[in-house]
């Protein structure tokens, strides 16, 4: 039998370099492997870094390594996993300020809202065109977009590790 596999990146936007270990060990425990990540400074934050890296293993990898990051509120990152057959890809983004925010993503990285989500904020806007953009707004992360490009930006010409799930 074929085991399904999938992979994604993590990127660690900003940290203060205290966390750095503490970073390296949430993902070891997800990821079962040693992570030594190489750490640069984050030029939209002076005085805090970031790092990113790319990862392979079982469905399901890219939710535990979001919720191994979750502790942290000083923490802004972001986790993807890709499509894989039978399962959806997925994009979970954290900041200080909003928390986390998970969206279902297409196999071109698109944001993807599912039919009953659609119908919930039809309801919760009462047909009012600017509550329903807000819904939408929400629905498909806007507000963590909006605080992260920044410090994805910052990332361009970064070095990408990639580590593999032993087991």
């Amino acid at each position: 039998m074929t085991r399904v596999m999938t992979r994604g990146v993590v990127f660690v936007h900003s940290t203060p370099a205290a966390l750095c270990p503490h970073i390296e060990w949430a993902l070891e425990s997800v990821l079962g492997a040693d992570v030594n990540l190489e750490w640069t400074q984050q030029p939209v934050a002076p005085g805090l870094v970031r790092s990113e890296f790319s990862w392979s293993g079982e469905p399901g990898s890219g939710a535990k390594l979001a919720s191994a990051l979750r502790g942290w509120d000083h923490v802004r990152y972001e986790v993807t996993e890709e499509p894989s057959p039978g399962n959806d890809g997925s994009r979970w983004s954290h900041t200080p300020n909003l928390g986390i925010h998970h969206t279902w993503t297409s196999a071109s990285g698109d944001a993807v809202v599912s039919e009953d989500r659609l119908r919930s904020a039809l309801v919760a806007s009462q047909g009012d065109p600017e509550e329903f953009r807000a819904e939408m707004a929400e629905l498909l992360g806007t507000a963590w977009d909006q605080e992260l490009e920044p410090f994805r930006y910052a990332g361009d010409g970064a070095p990408v590790r990639w580590l593999h799930r032993v087991g």
